[in-house]
């Protein structure tokens, strides 16, 4: 079917649009991260929220790093994330993972985390531990 030409409004089987598979996947930075089949169900931990699509595009591209198991741009991101701020829920050693969240003009790491909980649970820090938001996926 010619691209821009409508769908027919009569039942039938549906056939694939050639356009709907790309041949190459668009960078993160234009869409919402892909969520990993249980992403979606986000243990709640009490502490203030915020909405995935609020999360500036180099988040997007750090979850979609997350959700594809890497590689991971710093040598730092995977690694045991503490909470000795105590600040996320209390877990065993081992239960947070965190990584960097690109800052635009930084010449360092910058100060944006993602931490991520074993079962699903992400947080957004942007000023370097000393507050977390929970991150609530799309569903």
């Amino acid at each position: 079917m010619p691209t821009g030409t409508p769908e027919s409004t009569t039942p039938g089987p549906a056939t694939p649009d050639p356009t709907s598979e790309p041949a190459t996947r668009a960078p993160a930075t234009t869409q919402a991260p892909e969520p990993t089949p249980a992403a979606g169900h986000t243990p709640s931990s009490g502490l203030p929220t915020i909405a995935e699509s609020d999360l500036p595009p180099e988040a997007w591209d750090t979850m979609q790093l997350i959700y594809d198991g890497g590689p991971f741009p710093y040598r730092q991101d995977d690694s045991t994330f503490f909470n000795r701020e105590g600040i996320l829920p209390d877990q065993r050693r081992g239960y947070y993972r965190e990584y960097t969240v690109e800052t635009p003009g930084s010449h360092d790491r910058g100060a944006r985390r993602i931490v991520a909980g074993e079962d699903g649970d992400l947080y957004w820090t942007d000023d370097h531990y000393d507050s977390f938001r929970q991150i609530m996926e799309m569903q």
